[in-house]
């Protein structure tokens, strides 16, 4: 059995962090998180996440490193054995809701939203954050990363 890799996006623009909002078709459900899917065949890593921020955000960005290299949420469907996320910073463009090439994935959801985030107001965030368990501790990681890092640069 393969290893399933999300390679995702953390598009940071001063302290804000660029998340996608998507709406499952059936039930309407919708929740936030970091651009990103996985990696196709002849890829680099690198090459699979700038490919996945034009596909579901229109923005050409430059990867600028790995900040986390985690393994998968567990839950009711363990969707990626591991997550790879990258910083990367703009490079062309404005944010706008993308679209997902995978037919198995767009019959599930769209991309309905993009949104900037400032990662030093977590109460700005809104309760949909707040209360995800995947992309709440995400943008708790992130913060720590970069806002730790800050005096290092």
């Amino acid at each position: 059995m393969s290893l399933k890799i999300r390679c995702q996006g953390a598009i940071v623009r001063g302290s804000q962090v660029l998340l996608i909002q998507h709406r499952e078709h059936a039930g309407g459900r919708s929740y936030w998180l970091l651009p990103g899917g996985g990696k196709e065949d002849g890829e680099s890593t690198e090459e699979g996440v700038v490919r996945e921020m034009c596909e579901e955000t229109g923005l050409e960005v430059k990867v600028e490193r790995l900040l986390f290299d985690e393994p998968g949420v567990e839950g009711e469907v363990k969707v990626y054995d591991r997550y790879l996320t990258f910083l990367c910073r703009i490079l062309s463009g404005e944010p706008k809701p993308g679209y997902e090439p995978e037919v198995e994935a767009s019959e599930i959801y769209g991309i309905i939203e993009v949104r900037w985030f400032d990662l030093r107001d977590e109460a700005s965030w809104g309760e949909s954050i707040l209360s995800d368990r995947i992309t709440y501790p995400m943008m708790k990681r992130l913060q720590q990363s970069l806002f730790s890092d800050q005096g290092k640069e």
